[in-house]
């Protein structure tokens, strides 16, 4: 992969880390949790950029937090909120237009 590669791709995945956050937290999960589920589908998070995303999404209100301390070791757990659904409805449409002219376009080039 070239610099310019590598560059592209870091700005491409800022945005859809967003929206696969807002499809996850559909059920309650810790940041650990959410990076184990990340790697389990092949998808490499750093915590360095999944923690601050989950601050500005909740600074936002797009998520909520509630700490567990039920145990040894307390849990931060983070659930999307009634607007985050709003926002989460919204880029998918987005996600799915574009996708729906990549598509398009990549058939249209097949003939050429």
């Amino acid at each position: 992969m070239t610099d310019e590669t590598s560059k592209f791709e870091s700005e491409m995945n800022r945005g859809f880390l967003q929206v696969l956050v807002l499809v996850l937290l559909e059920k309650s999960m810790y940041g650990y949790m959410m990076l184990k589920h990340f790697e389990r589908l092949g998808y490499s998070v750093e915590e360095n950029t999944l923690y601050p995303l989950l601050r500005r999404l909740e600074k936002k209100d797009f998520i909520q937090s509630e700490w567990d301390v039920s145990q040894d070791r307390p849990k931060k757990f983070y659930v999307i909120s009634k607007r985050g659904r709003c926002a989460r409805k919204e880029l998918l449409k987005i996600w799915r237009e574009q996708n729906e002219i990549l598509n398009h376009l990549l058939e249209a080039n097949k003939n050429v």
